[in-house]
């Protein structure tokens, strides 16, 4: 059976972490804001908007404070981690409605309560109070409860290590990504629309994904596609984060891809450099010159190895080849949930790879109006060295896009 989505006693082992933490710091609760945060400690996802999520664990319960329109998913058995649901109507809140469970009538009062009926004083949390999203102004959380509280960064430094589980949901990842950019190959040709390419593909991968899962695909989404990709092209793909044109493709345009999948929650990456016909010998040597240092970051990479030693070697091949002025970016970062995770493989990072990170191998060479260059694979890092897990072809002609 493939796994699509985390097992309960995963939630379990990771609350169980934060009580040792509470234990050890000597607070009564960790309170949590951040909705990628939440659903990494408590399998609870949901969309964050200007209501404000505050998840509240302590030695003895893990409740959250939700709006009325969230209460009836957050007290489902889908979350079986989560044992006491506290919600309020809306926010700003109106002084009115008929959905409280308690009488406070804002999500700031709410969470107050809360915490009170878990006999909390002393908070550490992620963030002290909701974040400024989608409009919310609110008050910070030691104004609005009677808490002590101190700002930790917990969970963003335990997501940096993965379990097996989680690497297996990458893995999966990885595979549907694979097919959603050979579909992006497949339906790129000139005059064919930026976008109509790139939803095409990402549609037929996504169904044949739902086809081939079924019920067993957990969705993490609100529309969009399981698997999903893009592309910059021409002289945007000179641009590291351009965003997409209106254009058609054109015979030379160079490419710079990007696919991936969400399979429970997880992601990958895959990037590749295209060419739309054959490419220029000028653009060919770029190529290679950028796969060569793409090479060098995958194979320096492994358990007990600084991350800065490895943003250093690929910046020394880089500068070697005198062509260091047209990289703008460092080799890497870890990912799993989001797309960017702490750490980063930079030269002013003090991180050692260890078991359980993942990371972006991802280089790149950018000559303004010209073009880029930029593959990006994920690798792990295992006991016994580095799993590549993307696996669309790397050199050149396999990265030809032909009709």
């Amino acid at each position: 059976m493939v796994l699509t989505t985390l097992p309960t006693e995963e939630f379990e082992a990771r609350i169980a972490v934060v009580r040792d933490e509470l234990a050890a710091n000597d607070y009564d609760a960790l309170c949590l804001f951040s909705a990628t945060d939440i659903e990494w400690l408590s399998g609870f996802h949901h969309l964050q908007t200007e209501r404000p999520v505050c998840l509240a664990v302590t030695q003895d319960a893990v409740a959250v404070t939700v709006p009325r329109l969230e209460a009836d998913r957050a007290d489902s058995d889908e979350f079986p981690a989560v044992e006491s649901v506290y919600t309020y109507y809306d926010y700003p809140g109106d002084g009115e409605g008929t959905y409280y469970e308690h009488p406070s009538r804002t999500p700031e009062a709410t969470i107050a309560a809360m915490l009170d009926d878990l006999g909390v004083e002393t908070v550490a949390a992620d963030a002290n109070g909701a974040p400024g999203f989608w409009g919310y102004s609110g008050p910070a959380l030691d104004e609005l409860a009677a808490v002590s509280v101190e700002t930790v960064d917990w969970i963003p430094e335990l997501r940096k290590e993965k379990s097996e589980a989680e690497f297996d949901l990458m893995r999966h990842s990885a595979k549907w990504g694979n097919l959603a950019h050979r579909k992006l190959a497949e339906y790129a040709e000139p005059g064919a629309h930026e976008l109509w390419v790139a939803k095409r593909a990402s549609l037929d991968a996504s169904m044949a994904m739902l086809d081939t899962l079924g019920d067993r695909y957990d969705s993490h989404l609100r529309g969009g596609f399981p698997a999903s990709c893009g592309f910059l092209s021409g002289e945007n793909s000179a641009l590291p984060h351009g965003l997409t044109e209106n254009r058609r493709l054109e015979e030379g345009d160079v490419l710079v891809t990007g696919a991936s999948a969400n399979v429970g929650g997880y992601k990958s990456e895959l990037e590749r450099t295209m060419f739309v016909g054959d490419p220029t010998d000028e653009q060919a040597h770029y190529f290679e010159l950028m796969l060569e240092a793409q090479t060098i970051g995958i194979e320096e990479s492994g358990p007990g190895v600084r991350c800065s030693r490895v943003d250093q070697k690929v910046h020394d091949y880089l500068d070697e080849q005198g062509v260091l002025e047209y990289a703008q970016h460092h080799t890497g970062h870890n990912l799993g949930m989001e797309a960017h995770e702490r750490e980063f493989i930079d030269r002013g990072s003090e991180e050692v790879m260890r078991p359980g990170h993942a990371y972006s191998i991802e280089p790149g060479i950018y000559l303004p109006g010209e073009a880029g260059y930029r593959h990006s694979d994920t690798i792990l890092i295992t006991e016994d060295g580095v799993e590549q897990i993307t696996y669309y072809p790397r050199d050149l002609e396999s990265n030809v896009i032909r009709w």
